[in-house]
This record gives structure tokens, C-alpha cells and sequence, in this order.
């Protein structure tokens, strides 16, 4: 950390720039708005994905040939296309055709849909990776379709939890670029408020520390969780 910042301030001084903070106080209302809107956003679209991955992969894994090709194809077009390309395609087409005009719930949906696809493939592989053998042998000692949650959930989690944690960081820096329709959130704030001092470096300096404010303790227990279930052999 000390050497990424000593070559950026290095890198500054061999501009002569002198980064000037003081304008910060004078626009904290904005800043904190913004603040709690990407909070807010990327919280409701951390359940939302949740639940999109879990449909999409029991989807996948279903026996109907139907559904699987039609959750395979999803997750495809998703992950194979840029989020921002996603963000006006479902808000000016999609959402217009629909009568989605809240920007707030708008791009909560398509930051879901979006993370959806790789909260699916995530929780796929992890069932996928179980061995057959252990749902086999539940089988064998009477255990009923039910009953298998108790063999598959717990395994299921050990393998599911840190990559989770991993990919809700993953929402909360996406959602920067909601500010693509106007989503007032910390990028759009902050974007803002250079427009009005054009302090572009000392904004975005300092934007870089607010979603380290909000990734480092997702980061953190990404971390927790991968000890935790970590089993050696």
C-alpha cells in the first residue's frame, strides 16, 4: 500500500500537481448522499442476484431440457457482454417497453441480472463438484430426496460462501457504472461535483477510497470464510 501510493505521488509531482482536498467539506451532503445510494443499491441487488443465481442454476441443473437451454442461453449472453452495453439496453429498451421508469429499481434489476449469471455458474460448479457417491450412499442408508439437503447444503456452503463474498464486492463496484443512466449513486456524485470545481484528480482519488471503505470488509470476511471452511486432504 505504501509503494502504490508513494508512485502515484511521485507520478503527481512529476506533473507539479499539488493535490488541493479542501473543496470536500463544501460538498459532504453530495458525497454522502451518494454514499448511501451505493449502499443502498448494491445491498438490495446483493439479495436480488442471490436469488437470480440460485433460479438460474436449479435451472440448469433441472431435468427439463427446456429450462436448462433457456438458463444456459442467459447466462451466456450475459457474461459474454459488457455490463454497460446491458445497462442501456435493458433501461431504454426493456425498461421503456415496461414502464420501469425508477432509475433507483432499474438498475438494481440489471446489476442483478447481471450477477445473477455468475452467482449461477458459482453455485452450479459447487454441486456440481460434490461427489455422487456421498448422495448415492444417503440414498443407500434411507435417506429420502428431502432428506439430502442435510448431505448436499453444508457441502455445498463450504464450497459457495467465499466465492460469494468475492462476487458481492464484485456488485458493489459495478454499481459504479449506474451512473451511466443517471443513477445518483458515489460515481455520479462525484462526477458531479468535479464538473463544478474540476478537481478531477483529488475526486477520483478520493472516490477510490470510499469504495475501498465499502469492499475492504466484504474483502475481509471473503477471507474469514475461506479459513473457515477450508479442510486440509
Amino acid at each position: 500500500a505504501a509503494l502504490v501510493v508513494a508512485f502515484f505521488w511521485y507520478s503527481l509531482a512529476q506533473i507539479d500537481y499539488r493535490p488541493d482536498f479542501s473543496f470536500l467539506p463544501d460538498f459532504r451532503i453530495r458525497i454522502w448522499d451518494g454514499f448511501l445510494l451505493t449502499i443502498g443499491v448494491s445491498a438490495a441487488a446483493m439479495v436480488l442476484s442471490l436469488l437470480l443465481g440460485i433460479l438460474s442454476a436449479a435451472a440448469k441443473l433441472s431435468r427439463v431440457l427446456l429450462l436448462r437451454d433457456l438458463s444456459s442461453l442467459s447466462v451466456v449472453f450475459i457474461r459474454g457482454t459488457p455490463l454497460i452495453m446491458q445497462i442501456y439496453l435493458f433501461f431504454y429498451l426493456v425498461g421503456t417497453a415496461w414502464g420501469v421508469d425508477d432509475r433507483f429499481w432499474a438498475g438494481v434489476i440489471i446489476l442483478s441480472v447481471f450477477e445473477g449469471a455468475y452467482i449461477s455458474e458459482i453455485i452450479r460448479g459447487s454441486y456440481l463438484s460434490i461427489d455422487p457417491a456421498q448422495i448415492e450412499s444417503a440414498k443407500a442408508v434411507g435417506f429420502t430426496r428431502l432428506q439430502l439437503r442435510f448431505v448436499i447444503v453444508p457441502q455445498m456452503a463450504a464450497r459457495t460462501l467465499p466465492a460469494l463474498a468475492g462476487q458481492f464486492a464484485s456488485v458493489i463496484k459495478d454499481s459504479s457504472l449506474l451512473s451511466m443512466i443517471s443513477v445518483v449513486e458515489l460515481t455520479q456524485a462525484m462526477r458531479e461535483v468535479s464538473a463544478v470545481n474540476l478537481k478531477l484528480v483529488e475526486c477520483y482519488l478520493f472516490l477510490g477510497v470510499l469504495y475501498l471503505i465499502l469492499t475492504l470488509p466484504v474483502a475481509l470476511v471473503s477471507r474469514l470464510l475461506e479459513k473457515r471452511f477450508r479442510y486440509e486432504g
